[in-house]
């Protein structure tokens, strides 16, 4: 049976899943208002979900200049690092493991969603053509900032920071977001840098911006604990470039140089972008695939080999113990999209209903 194949072991880098169902990174928007801080309801939500063989958190911001969505956490400082912990210590109680997404967003976000005092950095003035929810209503995102030599030395270090603040909140590891049209995305892409140092023009400077970053968490947290996330051909946020399969063919034969640990590949077909493919003609490592999988489809494409591993977002919202319900061929919760992000308390959020509470 393929189920089979979903719920066997897997080793990825210096962890050893116990079933190959990871969930997936889904912003939420229920971190505090004031601080980006983490609370008990997140505490809640993970552990509840800890039967997946690796959690990938919401995406964390390594530094409040990164921060681009309303009410999403950061690992900037130590009262994130204690408000994580115990976010990690429920998880591991719970018998899982948990990674840290790191989201620098860059030009992607509005001032009304982060702290004052904070800038909007990225590689060019170029401003995303797009817009952003705010506390106040969608609103266009405004032209950031082209860093300096001197920012781009500040947010590679930065990066290195959060990866220590990773591991002293007790993370397993770290996976840095490069998909979606964040920073990493815009150092990469032709249609967001348009710069003409060394970060820039051909695609050789325009990763140089990457590399840096996995040398930074490397040093801090160790290759074998580290996974990027990549989204070949995907538009969102503006993100625009010349020949995204030879570009992200590029940024895979770099993880495959340094050794990455997982490479976290969403596939969209509409790209005309066989992301899983052109991951698995560049880089030998774990693969983890990722959109609208069922786990009969999870387990036949790992069976194939087409993956190593399946994530999922939307089941993992409404089914807190979705490998047990994979075992036992559901039945399945529906999701409430009215409260897929923001609010206060635990509604859509962890008071979803076991299989032992189902009618």
């Amino acid at each position: 049976m393929t189920i089979e194949q979903l719920l066997s072991p897997l080793q990825v880098g210096e962890l050893r899943l116990k079933n190959r169902v990871v969930m997936a990174p889904m912003t939420r928007s229920r971190a505090s208002q004031n601080d980006d801080c983490v609370s008990d309801i997140h505490e809640l939500y993970y552990a509840q979900r800890a039967n997946a063989g690796l959690i990938i958190t919401e995406g964390t911001h390594p530094t409040f200049d990164g921060k681009g969505y309303n009410r999403t956490p950061g690992i900037c400082n130590n009262a994130h690092v204690a408000a994580w912990s115990r976010v990690t210590d429920a998880v591991h109680e719970a018998g899982g493991l948990i990674a840290c997404q790191l989201m620098h967003c860059g030009r992607v976000g509005h001032p009304d969603n982060k702290a004052k005092g904070t800038r909007t950095l990225a590689p060019s003035a170029i401003a995303a053509r797009a817009e952003i929810f705010t506390a106040g209503g969608m609103k266009a995102m405004p032209t950031p900032e082209p860093m300096t030599a001197s920012d781009i030395e500040a947010v590679v270090s930065d990066y290195g920071r959060a990866a220590e603040r990773c591991l002293q909140a007790g993370f397993d590891g770290v996976e840095l977001h490069c998909a979606s049209g964040y920073l990493p995305g815009q150092f990469l892409a032709s249609g967001s840098n348009h710069r003409s140092d060394e970060y820039g023009g051909s695609l050789h400077n325009r990763l140089r911006f990457i590399e840096r970053v996995i040398e930074a968490l490397d040093s801090a947290i160790g290759v074998a604990r580290i996974g990027l996330r990549i989204s070949p051909g995907n538009p969102y946020n503006d993100h625009v470039d010349a020949n995204p399969e030879k570009t992200y063919g590029a940024l895979l034969d770099l993880a495959e140089l340094k050794g990455v640990a997982w490479i976290h590949a969403i596939r969209m077909p509409s790209t005309g972008i066989d992301s899983l493919a052109l991951s698995r003609a560049h880089y030998s490592g774990v693969l983890i695939g990722s959109d609208s999988y069922t786990a009969d489809e999870a387990g036949a494409s790992i069976a194939e080999g087409a993956v190593d591993a399946v994530s999922f977002g939307r089941l993992y919202i409404a089914n807190p113990d979705l490998v047990r319900r994979f075992q036992q061929g559901g039945p399945f919760n529906d999701m409430d999209k009215r409260t897929i992000y923001g609010g206060e308390g635990a509604a859509g959020y962890c008071d979803y209903p076991m299989l032992s509470d189902d009618a």
